[in-house]
């Protein structure tokens, strides 16, 4: 039996999404970009990007398509940049052609200037 560790998962999924810094993130985003965060809702109470959409990881398979178009821009982040490689890695097999994971997640967006509320 072969055994693969959440590591081995992440890093995979790593490899096959697209990464953004935050700071690219930041730079390149348009009014149209859509910011997903996959974080818990009690991650986001203390804090979140201002106007972001919440939909934690556990629910990206059941919820994504009723809160995200399949035609936007995502930016998917979460704490550290590892839960939103794994929902970017998801949402490509669903369809979304227009995704990427923020690496360094939202303490990477603060750091770099982005507003949180």
């Amino acid at each position: 039996m072969f055994v693969r560790s959440r590591g081995d998962l992440v890093e995979d999924a790593k490899s096959r999404v697209k990464q953004v810094s935050a700071a690219d993130a930041l730079r390149d985003r348009t009014p149209d970009t859509v910011f997903l965060d996959v974080r818990e809702p009690n991650e986001w109470n203390m804090a979140h990007i201002p106007g972001a959409v919440l939909v934690p990881l556990a629910d990206v398979e059941e919820k994504v398509e009723s809160a995200v178009p399949r035609d936007s821009k995502v930016v998917v982040y979460c704490a550290s940049g590892n839960r939103s490689a794994l929902a970017a890695d998801t949402m490509q097999q669903m369809g979304y052609s227009d995704v990427a994971s923020m690496a360094g997640g939202i303490r990477g967006w603060a750091d770099a200037g982005g507003e949180v509320e």
